[in-house]
Parts: C-alpha cells; sequence; structure tokens
C-alpha cells in the first residue's frame, strides 16, 4: 500500500462507531476535510459517556463583512423603529431575512476622526472598523490595537483547525502611504493581531480552499496540485466508510455537503482558468465583467464552508480595500467606487452611488441566504452567528465617522433578539457592540479601543 492510500484510509474505528464526534475529519494526502453537523454527533445519538466537549451545544460564528467609502444614507435609513421598522431602498435586498437580523444606528467610531492629525479619513476608517484604536499617523511604523476578531480568535486557539480567517477581494499593501500620509495597512487590513501586525488576508478563492482543506504538507501538497485531484477523490475511502455507518438523514446531509464542495471546485477550477487567460495586470481589479461578484460569492461560500465544518468560528471579509476605487462596470457604473464618493451632492453621482450601495447589500444577502440554508442543530448557521455588514465611514461625501451603516444577521444562537431596528444616542462607540459580541462568543474582554461599556437591548 502507498504512503497516499494509507493517509486516504485514515478514519478511525473511534469515529465511526456508535458515536461521532464533532470533530470528526476525513484525511487524504494532504487533506484534512471536516464534516458538517450530522444526527450522529448529536448527543441522543451518542453514548451516556460522551464528552462534555461533544455533548455541547452549537458555537456560535462571527463574521464581519467590510465595505469602503460609507454610504448614501437617506436612502440607507430605514423607517421605524423597534419590530415594526421598514427596510429602506438600500436594505431591501435583504428583505427575506427581516426576522433574522438588526439595524443598529447611531454607532461612531471616535478614532476614525482627524482630531489633531489632519486628512486620512479612509485609512482611519479602515483601522478603526474592527480596532476602535487610534491608529498611529505614519508611513513606516504602523501602531493600532488588537481587533475584536483576533480578540475573540486568541482565545478560541486550538478548538477548531483555524483560529479564524482573513478573506479580501484586493490584495494588501503594507508598506509605503496609501492616504494623506497613513501607512497602506491602515486601508489594507481591519484584522489585527496585535498593535503592529495586521493579519494577511487570502484573496485568492484557490489558496483560501487549500487554508480550509490543505493538511499543511507542503510536499504533499505540490503532489497533488500537479495531478489536479479533487479532494473528494482523495478522501473518497474514508467518506465511504462514513456513509456506510450513518443513517438516512446523514446520507443525504453528506450528499449535499460534498455536492455543495465539488460545484465549489469546479468554480474555483473555472476562476483559476479565467485569470489565466485575462490580462496580466493583477493589479487591476476588475479583470472580467463578472469578476466581482463571483469572486465575492466564492469567498462568502468558502466562509460557509469553513462555518459548516467548524473549520473555523470566526471570520473577516473586505469587499475592497479602505478608499477602494473599484468600478463596478457590470451594474453600468465606469467611475472609481471612491472617486463618485465624494459627488458634491451632484444627483447624478449620488445615483451611482445608490446603485453601488445597493449592489453590495445584494452580496450580503447572497451570503445570509447560504448560511441560512444549512441546518445547525435545532436552528441554521445563520441563527448560531453574528453577521455584521458596515463601513467605517458614515457620509463618504463629509468623511464622517457617526451614524455607522451598521446591519447585524444572525441571532447568536438564541443570545440576540432580531427583526428590529434599534437607534441608540448619537456617537455610542461601536466598540460597545464589539464587547458584547465577545460576550457572546464566550471570549469575554474588559475594554477594546475607545469601549465604554456593553450595547444594551441586544437580548
Amino acid at each position: 500500500m502507498s504512503r497516499n492510500d494509507q493517509m486516504s484510509s485514515s478514519l478511525s474505528g473511534k469515529l465511526l462507531g456508535a458515536k461521532l464526534s464533532r470533530r470528526a475529519l476525513l484525511r487524504g494526502a494532504g487533506v484534512t476535510m471536516g464534516l458538517p453537523c450530522l444526527e450522529a454527533m448529536t448527543p441522543m445519538a451518542r453514548s451516556a459517556f460522551a464528552s462534555p466537549t461533544e455533548t455541547a451545544a452549537r458555537p456560535v460564528r462571527m463574521a464581519f463583512i467590510f465595505v469602503p467609502n460609507g454610504v448614501i444614507q437617506p436612502k440607507w435609513e430605514c423607517q421605524g423603529e423597534g419590530e415594526s421598522f421598514e427596510l429602506s431602498e438600500t436594505l431591501s435586498p435583504l428583505a427575506p431575512f427581516k426576522s433574522k437580523l438588526n439595524v443598529l444606528d447611531g454607532l461612531a467610531l471616535d478614532n476614525g476622526r482627524a482630531h489633531k492629525d489632519g486628512a486620512g479619513d479612509h485609512a482611519r476608517a479602515g483601522a478603526t472598523f474592527l480596532t476602535s484604536a487610534r491608529p498611529l499617523k505614519t508611513s513606516s511604523r504602523v501602531q493600532l490595537g488588537v481587533s475584536v476578531d483576533q480578540i475573540c480568535a486568541q482565545q478560541l486557539a486550538g478548538q477548531t483547525r483555524l483560529a479564524s480567517i482573513e478573506l479580501g477581494l484586493v490584495g494588501s499593501r503594507n508598506a509605503g502611504s496609501c492616504d494623506s500620509g497613513y501607512s497602506c495597512a491602515y486601508s489594507s487590513n481591519i484584522s489585527w493581531r496585535n498593535e503592529t501586525t495586521p493579519m494577511a488576508k487570502e484573496t485568492i478563492p484557490r489558496l483560501a480552499f487549500e487554508r480550509l482543506f490543505g493538511s499543511g504538507d507542503t510536499h504533499e501538497r505540490r503532489e497533488r496540485n500537479a495531478v489536479r485531484r479533487s479532494i473528494l477523490d482523495i478522501v473518497s475511502e474514508d467518506a465511504k466508510q462514513l456513509i456506510n455507518k450513518v443513517g438516512d438523514t446523514d446520507r443525504r446531509k453528506l450528499d449535499e455537503y460534498f455536492s455543495g464542495i465539488r460545484e465549489l471546485e469546479l468554480r474555483i477550477n473555472q476562476t483559476d482558468q479565467a485569470d489565466r487567460e485575462s490580462l496580466p495586470d493583477l493589479d487591476v481589479p476588475m479583470g472580467r465583467v463578472e469578476a466581482f461578484r463571483e469572486h465575492a460569492r466564492l469567498m462568502f461560500d468558502l466562509m460557509v464552508v469553513a462555518f459548516q465544518t467548524d473549520a473555523t468560528r470566526v471570520a473577516t471579509f473586505m469587499l475592497d480595500n479602505a478608499g477602494g476605487n473599484r468600478s463596478y462596470t457590470e451594474i453600468g457604473i465606469k467611475e472609481a467606487h471612491h472617486g463618485l464618493s465624494h459627488h458634491r451632492n451632484e444627483a447624478e453621482l449620488v445615483g451611482k452611488l445608490e446603485k453601488i450601495d445597493r449592489y453590495l447589500v445584494e452580496q450580503y444577502a447572497y451570503f445570509l441566504e447560504k448560511l441560512d440554508s444549512v441546518v445547525d442543530g435545532d436552528g441554521t448557521l445563520l441563527d448560531n452567528s453574528m453577521i455584521m455588514y458596515g463601513s467605517g465611514l458614515g457620509d463618504g461625501n463629509r468623511h464622517t465617522h457617526h451614524d455607522l451603516p451598521i446591519v447585524m444577521a444572525g441571532g447568536a444562537r438564541g443570545q440576540i433578539k432580531t427583526g428590529r431596528r434599534l437607534k441608540y444616542e448619537k456617537d455610542t462607540p461601536a466598540a460597545n457592540l464589539y464587547l458584547s459580541m465577545l460576550d457572546m462568543m464566550g471570549t469575554p474582554a474588559e475594554r477594546i479601543g475607545d469601549s465604554n461599556g456593553r450595547l444594551p437591548n441586544l437580548s
């Protein structure tokens, strides 16, 4: 038997016995494939002697989706309050999930404001988005703070395969100045491990896929890539053994899961091929008309798989870097996003920005739809998650850092009462929301950035 054959039959009797661990994995050459929640993993299907870890309730997941340049606020602002609110025109794509989200008004990032530092609002908007900390104005020696996702990830380290995953659509530049003397690191990253170290985000779907399913064996990963084998082919022996041991409901669930993975692989392969055939200038964000939409949705699908298999419980995703200048030609807008955001209240430019705002919300709605389609315990992945969408700027034209456009979807496993518009006092620190989210993740912190307490009325 070859080494690859030995590795591809590694699912042990322990995993296929009377009880199936929540952390059961399928393995093959260079591959570690997580499994979705199955009936065989629930307490009722297990021995009375199952460990406390195995009988624990479904975990809570947390994700942050960043969009640059603020929004057209009159079209974003909803009508009504509490449960009787109506979604705005910009947020209308979220209508199917209205009962599972909250629109949060009044939150601010005070450290995003100029104070005595002058220009650079876009860099500060990105830097403060998840840290709420004051960025040192420099193009060389960065100094900021730990972001909420990393405070959580550092406490959860070891409980999942990846402590966190950081994704984006545009690469990071951590050297040089990108906005009025601020380091490019501030514009390119929303996730920060510590005061001086941003978390590098993955922008290539293939490499993000490898992070989720690669074993870390570089030699075998190169070998596998050389023959372009599907991960499902590599773990096929383990998968067959598992399918023969579970009930009909789990078989159907596994079939849906494996079909989804196969489809995701095919889409990534098609994107790889299209990228190879496109122009060689990789700095151009819009290589093809549908590049943005497909790229974004591939990344959203990867996050769904990561949460579904408990590969990680913490994710960040930048739809563009702070001050992003993407042109959304697929919806008929040729002008660059950042340039349009300085619209000077010109009706034509405002109209184009409204169209961009809605288009980006549509991508968020796609993610929520995917999460809500995956059964997770007694609910769905969306029910057991907190998915925040927003920007570090309110009005992009005036560079305001209050009344931020923030939507929070998901009930955090029943900890959040959803279906409401919550209006907070002006300049309520966004960091107060982050402290509350950390509590719900079971990873509390005393303070983050300029927080001054927890955010009330969420539960």
